[in-house]
């Protein structure tokens, strides 16, 4: 079974960079193979990854609902084969999309699927990232129901670093097992100002990523984030933090 690592988190606060550096780490330091999840609706992981994505579980349903479906082929099997194909598989990891919303109605039938997805390429691999929706959604979705090691990223503001607290504490409410848990507040150099909150939290403080500019170079150029010079701020401050996880 895959060493499960969740990355949650407000919008805005590096948590798809954190994820797409967290599978960098694995990759470059030969942990195994690889599944990257991205299950945000907003998905631009493969973005921070570098990789172009066919399929998503969102893209499947839409075909099905619009009865998209070859003559003589039942749904069901459709929606197997359809599963299949919508991993995108690369050299060093693979990467399973969820996608976002076709239209109105409810949410829940793509995170089931996404999470019976999950559940079948589990033994598949040794290590699955999941970048999260922003917020709570996911946690409260319970889509990944064994987290190994807990990622929750704040920025540098009280508020931020509470609700990663109340994140914390929705998953710790839940049935989700939680191994370790961190908080990762980013886009400051000292963050002893807000030592009182990250304390109030529960959650290990894995430390500080200061700010980088060519993070928001990269981002706004659309350029991916495993690009990085190794000697960037963001790639250096995260590998030393990653160091301390038990892998």
């Amino acid at each position: 079974m895959a060493k499960h690592i969740a990355v949650a988190g407000k919008g805005g606060t590096g948590k798809t960079t954190t994820a797409s550096l967290m599978v960098r780490y694995l990759i470059e330091n030969k942990k195994g193979a690889i599944l990257a999840v991205d299950a945000d609706p907003n998905s631009n992981l493969n973005e921070a990854l570098g990789v172009e994505v066919q399929n998503s579980i969102s893209d499947i349903l839409f075909d099905i609902k619009k009865n998209n479906v070859p003559t003589g082929m039942t749904k069901d099997v459709f929606l197997d084969l359809k599963l299949h194909q919508a991993l995108t598989e690369t050299k060093y990891f693979d990467l399973l999309v969820m996608g976002g919303p076709q239209g109105p109605g409810c949410y829940c039938y793509p995170t089931e699927l996404l999470k019976h997805r999950i559940n079948v390429l589990d033994q598949n691999y040794a290590y699955m990232v999941i970048d999260n929706e922003a917020g709570m959604e996911h946690i409260s979705r319970e889509t990944i129901e064994n987290v190994d090691i807990m990622l929750v990223i704040s920025d540098a503001t009280s508020k931020g670093v509470r609700t990663a607290g109340r994140i914390y504490e929705l998953a710790k409410s839940l049935k989700i097992q939680i191994g370790e848990a961190y908080l990762l507040v980013t886009k400051i150099e000292d963050p002893s100002s807000l030592q009182k909150e990250i304390d109030a939290t529960g959650l290990k403080f894995l430390g500080a990523v200061p700010y980088d500019p060519l993070v928001a170079e990269y981002d706004l150029k659309g350029k991916p984030m495993m690009e990085l010079p190794a000697d960037s701020p963001a790639v250096r401050v995260t590998r030393e933090m990653f160091e301390k996880l038990s892998f």
